[in-house]
């Protein structure tokens, strides 16, 4: 099975990948957390991305691409994968129709104002990179990682600004991925703002449908 989800910044694409994951036994190609780790490593690569996306930007389709394609050659990816930030922008569909048939793209759908209040109540542990939030998902021990008991951060991405900015780029670069997907017939939408669990079953009876 090979899969796309889109939705906007804190839509709860890496939530539900990983949970997408566990039950189908398939890898996690999340971009965002590649190149982060280029960030934290200082390569070539880490260095470009990092300012773009301090400010709450999008990298190069070349770079991103370079980096999808070599990933989904990994052995992990045989039995299929599923994909949390790539594609971004039309064009880059495109390029990843010529890499790969997608069998299903998952669009995780809610209003502005809830995904930017979910932003700024995001934490994220920098050493396991397990990540929670405030208002619904918070840790056991208020600003500590239940996974590895590290001291939790919150993204320089995540601030009420750069939140803004990266909603706004969402709209004006990956939404219309949206309708691309549909003339595709590969297309089906789920309501973002119900509880984890309810995001969880919408999905999976949607792909097992």
């Amino acid at each position: 099975m090979k899969l796309v989800l889109i939705g906007a910044p804190a839509a709860g694409k890496g939530t539900q990948a990983a949970r997408l994951v566990k039950h189908y036994g398939i890898a996690h190609i999340s971009t965002g957390d590649m190149l982060r780790e280029e960030v934290a490593k200082g390569t070539e690569l880490g260095n470009q991305a990092k300012s773009i996306m301090a400010a709450g930007g999008l990298v190069s389709d070349e770079l991103i691409i370079a980096i999808v394609q070599e990933r989904i050659k990994k052995d992990d990816c045989a039995k299929g994968f599923i994909l949390d930030g790539f594609p971004r922008t039309v064009v880059q569909a495109e390029k990843l129709e010529d890499m790969v048939k997608l069998d299903k793209v998952v669009y995780i759908n809610a209003p502005d104002e809830v995904m930017l209040e979910r932003l700024t109540a995001r934490q994220t542990c920098p050493k396991c990179g397990a990540t929670y939030n405030k208002m619904f998902l918070p840790s056991k021990v208020e600003g500590i990682c239940d996974v590895c008991g590290e001291k939790l951060t919150q993204r320089k991405d995540d601030t009420v600004e750069a939140g803004q900015k990266r909603i706004q780029t969402f709209h004006e670069q990956s939404e219309p991925l949206v309708g691309f997907y549909e003339k595709e017939g590969i297309l089906f939408e789920v309501d973002g703002t119900m509880p984890i669990d309810e995001i969880t079953k919408a999905i999976i009876a949607g792909l097992d449908a």
